[in-house]
């Protein structure tokens, strides 16, 4: 497996991170106090039961929703106290999802989906094109650059998917149960590609319910009732 090195600030830390949803005898305590740690170049499985706080950490490490205390760092920046156009600014610049259901614009090209996040960054239209043919030649589907989505099988869709979530060279790959839609095999050509994302120095944080999937990262994080519960692997 590959070695973190080098003294460069993590890519992810978070240091007594709690999520409240409503308030008083109705508050439900989403989390309870997380200090996580993410090295650039890792990739790390967030495992955990439904009803555990991992979807609500994802979305709190993707900045898709604040916490309620404690504080979070992507990259370097304080994401709490942002502005809702802060956050989406640090979304697209700094994070790419990768979600088990793609999320493909069904009526535009493959190419065309790929350049959606760089045409919201503000990237030029020859250079949008040549960077998503690029991935999606990185990817292995170069070919069904001018198809569609509904004429790509679901493992190609996940790898387009997976171009588009590269396309403003993210700093953190958030996998959301990447494989859940497909069937094995394609879901193991998808985890492939994923392990050599990391080998090529990428940062990936995968969130999965399954321990199989979870054993194929270098470090495998299990969250229960809002804590972590148990770290394993390479830190």
């Amino acid at each position: 497996m590959k070695t973190i090195s080098g003294s460069s600030s993590p890519i992810i830390q978070t240091q007594a991170l709690t999520k409240v949803y409503g308030a008083n005898g109705a508050a439900v305590h989403a989390l309870r106090g997380i200090d996580l740690t993410v090295e650039k170049g890792e990739f790390v499985a967030l495992i955990g039961p439904s009803g555990s706080g991992k979807s609500t950490l994802m979305a709190i490490l993707g900045c898709l929703d604040l916490p309620t205390e404690g504080t979070y760092t992507l990259d370097g920046r304080q994401v709490q106290g942002l502005s809702g156009g802060e956050l989406a600014r640090i979304r697209n610049e700094k994070v790419g999802f990768v979600f088990q259901s793609y999320n493909l614009l069904p009526k535009a090209s493959i190419v065309r989906n790929v350049e959606l996040p760089m045409l919201y960054a503000g990237v030029g239209r020859k250079e949008r094109r040549e960077r998503a043919l690029a991935l999606l030649e990185k990817v292995g589907i170069a070919d069904k650059a001018d198809k569609l989505p509904a004429t790509l099988s679901g493992g190609q869709k996940q790898r387009v998917a997976v171009a588009r979530a590269l396309a403003n060279e993210p700093a953190l790959l958030l996998a959301d149960e990447p494989t859940g839609a497909l069937d094995s095999k394609t879901g193991a050509e998808v985890l492939e590609l994923f392990r050599e994302l990391h080998q090529q120095g990428h940062t990936l944080l995968l969130v999965t319910h399954d321990p199989s999937i979870a054993a194929l990262a270098q470090r495998r994080v299990e969250i229960r009732d809002g804590l972590i519960a148990v770290t394993e692997g390479v830190a």
